[in-house]
């Protein structure tokens, strides 16, 4: 398990501005964009599908992961990526069903550079080294 950096303002790797502005505007349209494509078509499982991607990280973290806390329930970083991804997939779905081709494609293209910019925290997650 991997320690937070000490000091005030410190963040763990993975946490800066750019990654983490990329990453949160990457969930905000998961958990926008899901709600708004499954509305039409069932009210039960689009309020199911943000319950799931705002409820799944907020109770399942990595310890040490979050500059905020941690979650009630910890588990191992790979599943931390995992719930990542299927945000990313989420919103990146979203986008193609719901929004012109040239906003689906910045939606994709931002949801492809959520794992470059995350790299750091991702190599943190599964305790991996550069190389």
């Amino acid at each position: 398990m991997k320690t937070r950096p000490a000091g005030p303002g410190a963040r763990a790797p993975g946490h800066g501005p750019l990654a983490g502005g990329l990453r949160f505007t990457a969930e905000l349209i998961a958990w926008v964009g899901s709600a708004w494509a499954l509305w039409p078509h069932s009210i039960p499982l689009a309020i199911g599908a943000v319950v799931l991607l705002i409820g799944l990280p907020a109770v399942f973290s990595t310890p040490g992961d979050r500059p905020g806390g941690d979650g009630p329930v910890a588990v191992p970083g790979i599943v931390t990526i995992l719930i990542l991804m299927t945000q990313l997939a989420a919103a990146t779905m979203a986008a193609w069903t719901l929004w012109p081709g040239w906003i689906a494609a910045a939606v994709t293209v931002l949801c492809l550079l959520v794992p470059i910019t995350d790299r750091p925290r991702w190599r943190a997650l599964t305790g991996t080294t550069q190389g």
